[in-house]
């Protein structure tokens, strides 16, 4: 059984939707139906040119605790998700929030309950894991294990007094935190970074809770074709030279590290025993089986296991495509 605060101090839930119709017709009788006394729905409808409005508003009609912000496109804030949430929050009157994606499910009606509970009043800020739903192929399972690897750095460190991250599908912070680190205002013009690039700027080892129990997941569905993936998460990467220099640093070597190892090993076969470098390898393999495959069993990606050395022998060279994209092309906008 999951502790849940008895506190139950009032939260709100606060989702910003463009054309994602079909997407609230499902997930918000599942908010609706989360198992906490106090709390409301912020919608946000951020100039969605479908029926987004009028599914929120049909919902709104029949439910009290729904609140919704409808903006327009504004000039100086074209497409800018930040613009979005910023009217969101500042419609809150609850001054802890919580935060998710209109394609986002909850594991169980104790999700709200889970993350509301993990914030203390030292505690203003909760990480949360957002996973992908499983599907058959390559594809959905290499989205899901960069998921999973993602998750356990940003759990990682954060556990060891580095907080550099989060994602928007699952995150909690307080309205006293956003205020006093001025929003988004640092980042207002990057066009993604509303949760990883907030984290970074105010999470610390002492504001920043974890929470990854597995009934206060979500889940969303993951993008179907590997183009739209690769745009994605080139979007995601350039954010991260926004990052503070200690964080980018380590996270730089780490990649850089893994690119290496697999050039190294890969030549060792060349001009050593093939002994050797398989024995190295190997014992590679090992370690990740033992260190990743128990964060997969952690946060339910146990069908991962068996295939961690092929999808992250994968994934290096898929981020060393998307660094590459990066470095000779611009930016792209949140959809």
């Amino acid at each position: 059984m999951d502790p849940i605060s008895s506190e139950n101090h009032a939260i709100s839930l606060i989702v910003c939707a463009k054309n994602e119709a079909e997407n609230l017709k499902n997930n918000i009788p599942l908010w609706l139906a989360q198992a906490y006394p106090n709390f409301e729905i912020i919608l946000i409808n951020d100039a969605s040119s479908d029926d987004t409005l009028e599914i929120m508003e049909q919902f709104a009609a029949e439910n009290d605790c729904i609140q919704i912000v409808n903006v327009k496109n504004n000039e100086a804030f074209w497409g800018n998700k930040k613009y979005a949430l910023t009217l969101g929050i500042k419609r809150a009157k609850n001054k802890r929030m919580l935060f998710t994606d209109a394609d986002c499910k909850p594991a169980s009606n104790n999700w709200l309950a889970l993350m509301a509970g993990s914030f203390t009043e030292e505690k203003e800020l909760v990480l949360g894991y957002g996973a992908y739903e499983k599907a058959p192929g390559l594809l959905n399972s290499l989205i899901r294990y960069e998921t999973l690897l993602t998750a356990v750095q940003y759990f990682s460190y954060a556990k060891v007094g580095m907080p550099y991250m989060g994602v928007g599908r699952n995150l909690a912070y307080t309205s006293n935190l956003y205020y006093a680190n001025n929003g988004f205002m640092s980042h207002i013009k990057i066009p993604s970074g509303d949760d990883d690039l907030f984290v970074n700027e105010a999470a610390t080892s002492k504001n920043t809770a974890l929470c990854y129990s597995e009934n206060a997941f979500t889940y969303s569905l993951p993008k179907k074709t590997w183009k739209s993936w690769f745009i994605q998460k080139k979007r995601h990467v350039s954010t991260a030279k926004l990052y503070k220099p200690t964080h980018k640093f380590l996270l730089g070597t780490y990649y850089f590290l893994n690119l290496l190892f697999w050039i190294v090993a890969a030549a060792s076969f060349v001009f050593l025993d093939w002994k050797i470098p398989a024995i190295l390898i190997s014992f590679r393999f090992l370690v990740q089986w033992i260190t990743i495959g128990k964060a997969a069993s952690k946060l339910k990606e146990n069908n991962l296991i068996p295939f961690l050395p092929f999808l992250d022998l994968f994934l290096v060279f898929i981020q060393m495509s998307i660094f590459i994209s990066n470095s000779v092309s611009k930016q792209t906008k949140w959809n």
